[in-house]
């Protein structure tokens, strides 16, 4: 029956809820805009600084709405039809809202976090959309566009692509812009050699530049006909001159994904409609979930949010059973996964056997800082959930005897489910060492050079691996090798990398002991062989692309430049596309 709606207290709840909302959305807004000034100053450290405490703004928040309603209203304690009420006075005032979807999900975290679980249902919460985010514009005098649309004709291309690309307005030069527009008119023509050019022929680009790192990506897509060519234009500061360059030109949905990939930091994006940035992306990445999107655009939550509705929607339309995942089994981790479903369910174990010497507080630690750390492609995003209520009857036994064994003090029966009160989840990847197992010599020689470069990437980002085993990487759809083991890694500034010492006489050269003093964060490279190259065609290919990972020179080298100021380029497309490379 719906609820008649007659209390005051609900009225003002709802209004104290999107004020708490309001004002997370401006302070993120306001981070993001501000990564426009940071990239024309430079400011590479400024830039990573704020990505990491950009994630930080949703709890924070959350916990200030949270308690607000706490303490003037003492809402864990008002009746059911006030909560009820309170919901749909919400839903009112988000009729005309330019960000709904987002402004619902922290309606749910304020909500889960004053509420008993019990209470986690259809008329409290949020469990499917109820104002749509279709159609949304900002009407505003002043406002901008979600995207732009220019109508070039191949004679006006080049004066085109320049109007592009000065739009942004940045504030710093190029280095040789029309040299930049002129290899980016070759590939734009590549992309339409022998096309006839239909009536509706356009290019249409976001109106804001997505910052990450060291780059600002131009957005958009080419239409002409029926077909839409998606693209990205990558802008970069010079090494030579400190100006700006335009690095490269993307093409087709594949490059895109890599751009967006699910292992890369979040962008830092201006919007005021997210919902239509949303949409126009997966135009261009239609394989593209909308929850890893979100996640793309530094929304997390409404990711995780999204990702959970989709993951009940397919509970509801599948009917295989959890099952223990394949591959070696980890000593902190519980690892299983739904065949039919591509992500893995990690839950920390509650004991970790020798020669582990962990906790619960230092793992999560160690996801939280993969969580704000630059991933540079190579570290896999988590999504980290409280209080999964999962189905029993599509548990295994074997499945439920080892969660029972391992992870009993998180694990909680009620009725016919199975609640998990802490858990990770993952994109699910080919585990490296099963790649291998069963690869042609071709894909191993592009796995074992893959692994080597991921290791590279994470250097750079000055991330220490730590368990550098083969099972630790995985390999995606796209043949990236991805690192996805998190509970020993450290900053590679912390680190201190030694070689072996020479050893003083027969006995200490033929002991099978350790006969030198190791430090806590002392790291020795040459000792990873044995362990990593036991196989004769993985050495051969491994030595003749990557032998200096096994030299303390490499890593310590590396080091000193990151703890001079120094920020390492890792871009998300090969190098063999950047412009400087075919010039």
């Amino acid at each position: 029956m719906f609820p008649r709606l007659t209390d005051p207290r609900a009225v003002e709840m709802a209004h104290a809820m999107l004020e708490g909302f309001n004002r997370h959305y401006r302070l993120f807004r306001e981070t993001s805009r501000a990564a426009k000034a940071r990239f024309e100053a430079a400011d590479w450290h400024g830039q990573q600084r704020a990505q990491r405490e950009r994630i930080e703004f949703y709890d924070k928040r959350v916990a200030e709405a949270a308690e607000r309603l706490l303490h003037e209203f003492d809402a864990p304690n008002l009746p059911v039809e006030v909560w009820q009420q309170m919901k749909l006075h919400y839903i009112g005032l988000l009729v005309d809202h330019h960000q709904p979807e987002l402004a619902e999900t922290f309606f749910n975290s304020v909500s889960t976090r004053l509420l008993h679980r019990s209470y986690f249902r259809n008329d409290f919460l949020f469990v499917r959309p109820a104002v749509s985010t279709e159609y949304i514009e900002n009407d505003e005098p002043a406002a901008t566009p979600t995207y732009r649309a220019y109508y070039p004709t191949r004679e006006t291309l080049r004066e085109t692509i320049e109007r592009i690309v000065t739009n942004f307005q940045l504030q710093c030069p190029f280095e040789d812009l029309a040299r930049d527009v002129g290899h980016v008119l070759l590939a734009v023509e590549a992309q339409l050699v022998e096309v006839r050019l239909r009536a509706n022929f356009q290019i249409q680009v976001l109106s804001a530049l997505f910052f990450r790192n060291k780059g600002a990506y131009v957005v958009g897509k080419i239409i002409n006909g029926f077909v839409e060519t998606p693209f990205s234009l990558p802008i970069m500061h010079s090494d030579r001159s400190g100006q700006l360059v335009i690095d490269a030109a993307l093409f087709g949905e594949d490059d895109l994904l890599l751009v967006f990939s699910f292992a890369r930091a979040y962008f830092m994006v201006d919007m005021e409609v997210p919902s239509a940035h949303v949409t126009f992306l997966r135009s261009l990445m239609p394989r593209k979930p909308r929850s890893e999107i979100y996640n793309a655009l530094g929304l997390q939550k409404q990711g995780k949010n999204i990702f959970y509705r989709d993951f009940l929607y397919h509970l509801r339309h599948s009917s295989d059973d959890f099952r223990t995942a394949p591959g070696i089994k980890g000593m902190v981790m519980l690892v299983f996964d739904l065949p039919s479903f591509p992500y893995v369910f990690k839950v920390i174990k509650d004991h970790y056997p020798a020669p582990k010497d962990t906790s619960r507080e230092q793992i999560m630690g160690k996801y939280l800082l993969v969580k704000t750390h630059d991933r540079v492609g190579r570290m896999a995003d988590t999504l980290e959930y409280s209080n999964v209520a999962f189905p029993r009857s599509r548990f295994t036994g074997e499945l439920i005897a080892e969660l029972k064994q391992h992870c009993a003090s998180v694990l909680e029966e009620d009725g016919e489910m199975i609640v998990i009160k802490h858990l990770y989840i993952e994109r699910r990847m080919i585990p490296l060492n099963i790649y291998l197992s069963d690869a042609t010599q071709e894909q191993i020689e592009h796995a074992v050079v893959e692994y080597g470069h991921a290791i590279k990437d994470l250097v750079a980002a000055n991330i220490f691996p730590g368990d550098m085993l083969w099972k630790n990487f995985g390999v995606t759809r796209h043949g990236k090798v991805v690192f996805y083991d998190y509970d020993e890694i450290e900053y590679l500034t912390d680190c201190n990398f030694r070689r072996v010492p020479t050893p003083h006489n027969e006995e200490e050269e033929m002991s099978g002991e350790v006969w030198y003093a190791v430090g806590p964060k002392d790291v020795f490279p040459e000792t990873f062989a044995p362990f990593l190259l036991g196989n004769d065609s993985v050495r051969e290919i491994f030595m003749r692309h990557h032998a200096d990972l096994l030299d303390a020179s490499f890593w310590q080298g590396h080091k000193e430049r990151i703890l001079a100021g120094h920020v390492h380029d890792v871009f998300p497309y090969d190098e063999s596309k950047r412009f400087a490379q075919a010039a």
